[in-house]
């Protein structure tokens, strides 16, 4: 039987649990309190409504339903009472077809882990797409999880329940989120071009101009012109791929989205890339539909925003608001190689480099959809987030000079430590980002140089990186931080520099375009949650010339970026996908 939201909302409460049975294991008390939370408008409410019913149960419930869940291919398994859901999820893995080896490991592992958590090991092991785990994965994930501290595995545990009971859920409404598994695949398919060096162990690494680079230019233009029907596609001057779906009225303003397709080294799938797919994705319909809107849409997959190969961040959005540096063509790679020479190389015009820059007033503005990069949103069980902000941040390369001496022979009241010195600043900047909201404050890097276990240290490397909503609040925090290096050293009778090396302004999103993207969210039946972006993103410098604003997306493995753990599912790339249509029609009822 295939629900509907008609059937349940109108079912009493005995016939609505029954009607979800099996959703969440053997724990039908979750359905009987959703219940009460009646009328649903969509099915995400309704997972939502489920999510919320744990989510404010006490622990031991939270506990309890974990604790019904059976083990990876454990006793119930192999004496056939595990339920009818189990058993499919358990054998679209592979798990009721193990190896003696495989078995062997699996069960010494839950042996372990329920020794170490004192609850059984829970993955969604039907996995992100909804087509089942490798063996590979789920005991590499297994392995990883038990290294976990306990309440923050509980989360993760009630994290994988969730996304177990929505595969579910999906079933029993025949639910197939078509356009959430073109996103998917599309990331899939293009994560398959790997720098040398990396991609040899499985590794997704793709730097400026590599080959794996412009395989992955060639592929999203093949894909925007023959998969989704943009009319015009190029690969301009600097490698941004540029797609154009003109409106009814060619000469209409245009609204200007996308992100990068650059990685950081040994990187993940979506970060950059899912800000070009879900709009490719849309227009993909629009083309289907034979439908023009009032407006153009721009689609950019931009060359370089990680600054990976070269120190040049922002290389391909910078080149649209007019800000590539020439100077860039000079630098060098780790091989010896210019830009310049690999711009030749590639075929690029660097003549038309300064053509790129856009005119502004031929624009309505620029989104940007993105990972969220971060654990807020899946702690709150939220599949959608909208950004209020791009943090300002400051950088600074640091160093504190004392005095090398003795370990066993310098008194503790004689010694003029330098590392002493940065672990104290380090601390000073934890406790003063934590006092404000919206402000983060890291020591990334500290490096004793030619240290030794009986030396005390004479001199101390250290970064520093202050991240703030507003330059304000930022400004404010760097100069305590100064000060407060200032007074450390004078007491321990030191000296220090310090460098700043990166500024970058705050952007904060156009009021018009953050209200847009709420009006896009709640379209879904989805409460708003707003959120500043601790990372830099492209809109940062489309900001200076045009109106932005950002949605996010919940990312899987507690929001983990710029690591091979990044992922999405593909019902929040669904819901990503019809929040970017819901925007784009809004724009369409919106007077000239």
């Amino acid at each position: 039987m295939t629900l509907d939201l008609e059937q349940i909302n109108a079912a009493d409460a005995a016939r609505f649990v029954e009607w979800l049975a099996g959703t969440y294991e053997h724990s039908p008390w979750i359905a009987e309190r959703a219940a009460r939370l009646r009328p649903f408008a969509s099915l995400v409410q309704l997972k939502l409504a489920l999510a919320r019913v744990v989510r404010e149960a006490d622990r031991e419930e939270q506990l309890g339903l974990i604790r019904a869940h059976p083990e990876l291919a454990g006793k119930a398994m192999a004496g056939g009472t595990l339920t009818a859901e189990s058993t499919h999820e358990q054998s679209r893995a592979g798990l009721t077809d193990c190896t003696p080896a495989e078995l062997e490991k699996i069960r010494r592992l839950n042996a372990d882990y329920a020794a170490r958590f004192g609850f059984p090991f829970i993955l969604a092991v039907r996995g992100p797409r909804g087509l089942g785990l490798s063996k590979a994965e789920i005991i590499a994930t297994f392995e990883r999880r038990l290294h976990n501290h306990p309440d923050f595995e509980r989360a993760e545990c009630l994290r994988n329940i969730h996304r177990i009971a929505e595969i579910r859920l999906d079933d029993k409404f025949g639910h197939v989120p078509a356009l959430g598994n073109r996103v998917w695949d599309w990331a899939e398919r293009l994560s398959t071009n790997s720098d040398p060096g990396y991609a040899e162990r499985g590794e997704l690494t793709v730097t400026y101009l590599t080959d794996a680079h412009r395989a992955c230019a060639q592929r999203l233009a093949h894909w925007m012109k023959s998969d989704c029907g943009f009319d015009e596609v190029e690969i301009d001057a600097v490698g941004n791929v540029v797609g154009v779906y003109h409106g009814l009225d060619r000469s209409a303003k245009r609204l200007l989205t996308g992100s990068h397709y650059d990685t950081v080294r040994n990187g993940g799938k979506y970060d950059g890339r899912l800000g070009i797919l879900v709009p490719m994705a849309c227009v993909r319909e629009l083309h289907a539909q034979g439908r023009r809107l009032p407006y153009g849409i721009e689609v950019v997959g931009f060359a370089e925003e990680e600054g990976q190969r070269y120190a040049a961040a922002f290389l391909g959005s910078g080149a649209l608001t007019g800000h590539f540096d020439p100077a860039w063509l000079d630098q060098t790679d780790a091989d010896g190689i210019s830009m310049r020479e690999a711009m030749v190389h590639a075929g690029l015009c660097i003549a038309d480099i300064p053509k790129l820059a856009r005119d502004a007033a031929r624009y309505l503005g620029f989104v940007e959809v993105h990972i969220e990069q971060g654990p807020v949103l899946g702690e709150i069980d939220l599949p959608l987030g909208i950004v209020t902000s791009i943090n300002g941040s400051v950088r600074y390369r640091g160093e504190i000079v004392g005095m090398a001496s003795h370990a066993g022979t310098t008194p503790m009241d004689r010694r003029r430590d330098a590392a002493a010195a940065a672990a104290e600043l380090l601390l000073f900047v934890e406790q003063r980002a934590a006092a404000v909201p919206h402000l983060v404050g890291t020591v990334g890097m500290l490096e004793v140089p030619s240290g030794s276990i009986n030396v005390v240290p004479g001199r101390c490397l250290f970064s520093l990186d202050i991240r703030a909503t507003t330059d304000a609040v930022r400004d404010a925090c760097a100069a305590d931080v100064r000060a407060e290096l200032e007074r450390i050293c004078e007491r321990r009778g030191l000296s220090h520099k310090l460098e700043e090396t990166v500024r970058a302004a705050a952007a904060p999103s156009a009021a018009a375009w953050q209200a847009r993207w709420e009006r896009a969210v709640a379209a879904l039946g989805l409460p708003l949650h707003r959120m500043p972006s601790g990372a830099g993103h492209d809109a940062m410098k489309l900001h200076e010339i045009m109106p932005q604003a950002m949605l996010f997306v919940r990312g899987l493995n507690a929001g983990i970026s710029h690591n091979p753990l990044e992922a999405i599912t593909n019902d929040d790339a669904e819901l990503c996908v019809q929040a970017f249509q819901n925007l784009l029609d809004q724009l369409a009822m919106e007077p000239a």
